[in-house]
C-alpha cells in the first residue's frame, strides 16, 4: 500500500510579523493559511491581512496560546504565523517508497539555524536528492533557517524523520551505504569508494555524530586539510561533500 502524504507533511511554519508579510509578498510561494492571535493589533497586522486578501490566502484567528503552540516559538511569534507549502518536502517512508533518491544528507545534532539553512542551500544547488532534517536534535525549520538558506528552504528536497538514528537505520535497511565525516577518517573523501545509493551523515562541530548514528556508519572519510587547519564549519564541509558528489556524477 502506498504511503499517504498529508498536506501538513509539506508545510514550513513561518512566524513573526515581518517574515509572514515577506512570504505573502512573494507570489512564487504557496501560502496555505495565516493564523493571527485574537486581538492582535499594531504594526504589521494590517499589512498582513491586506497581503493575504490580495493573494486569496485564508486568514484564521486563534487564541494567543494556540498561536504560540502551533507556531512553535512562544517568544518570537508576535501573534501570527503562516503555513508555507514546501512542495518537495516528504516523510522518509514516502521518499524511500518512491525510490528516486540516490544521494542523501542526514543532519545529526546540528542546532545552529544558520548552518542548517546554508546546508539546505548548498545541497539543493548541488542537486542532492534528499536532505534529512530530523524533528529531534536539529534546528527546526524556522525563519532563521529560511533566511540563512536565502529562501531555498521552501524548495529544498527536505526529508522528514523523527531522529537521525532512526533515519539512518531506515536508509541502511533500504540499501544505502552510510558515510560519516571525521578528521581521522580512514579514507580521503576524494578517493574513497562510495557506492550508490549513498547517505552522508553530518554531525555537530563540537560533538560529531551521536553514538547511535556512528554505530551505523559503513565508511568514515575525511576532507584533506592543509596549513594545520583541523576542520571546517559543518555547512562548509557539507558543501564540499555535495559538490564532490556532483564531480563524481560527471565522471
Amino acid at each position: 500500500m502506498s504511503a499517504e502524504i498529508s498536506p501538513k507533511d509539506r508545510f514550513i511554519t513561518v512566524y513573526g510579523r515581518n517574515p509572514v508579510h515577506e512570504v505573502l509578498l512573494d507570489d512564487d510561494l504557496h501560502v496555505d493559511k495565516v493564523v493571527i492571535a485574537e486581538g492582535a493589533r499594531g504594526s504589521g497586522i494590517r499589512e498582513i491581512r491586506q497581503a493575504a486578501r490580495r493573494r486569496g490566502v485564508d486568514v484564521q484567528e486563534a487564541s494567543a496560546e494556540r498561536v504560540k503552540k502551533l507556531a512553535g516559538n512562544g517568544r518570537q511569534d508576535q501573534g501570527v504565523f503562516a503555513d508555507v507549502v514546501a512542495p518537495r518536502m516528504l516523510p522518509l517512508d514516502v521518499a524511500l517508497e518512491q525510490q528516486t533518491m540516490r544521494t542523501v544528507l542526514v543532519l545529526d545534532g546540528i542546532t545552529t539555524p544558520a548552518n542548517v539553512g546554508m546546508i539546505l542551500r548548498s545541497a539543493t544547488a548541488a542537486g542532492i536528492d534528499g536532505i534529512v532534517v530530523p524533528r529531534r536534535g536539529v534546528a527546526s525549520l524556522d525563519p532563521l533557517v529560511v533566511k540563512a538558506s536565502a529562501g531555498v528552504a521552501f524548495r529544498a528536497p527536505i526529508v522528514k524523520a523523527f531522529t537521525a538514528a532512526e533515519a539512518v537505520a531506515e536508509l541502511k535497511a533500504s540499501g544505502f551505504h552510510v558515510v560519516g565525516l571525521d578528521a581521522s577518517g580512514d579514507d580521503d573523501l576524494f578517493s574513497a569508494h562510495l557506492p550508490e545509493p549513498v547517505a552522508f551523515v553530518l554531525g555537530s562541530e563540537s560533538d560529531g555524530l551521536g553514538p547511535e548514528v556512528a554505530a551505523l556508519v559503513d565508511t568514515w572519510v575525511s576532507i584533506p586539510m592543509a596549513a594545520g587547519v583541523e576542520s571546517l564549519n559543518v555547512s562548509a564541509a557539507a558543501a564540499v561533500v555535495c559538490f564532490e558528489l556532483v564531480r563524481r556524477a560527471r565522471l
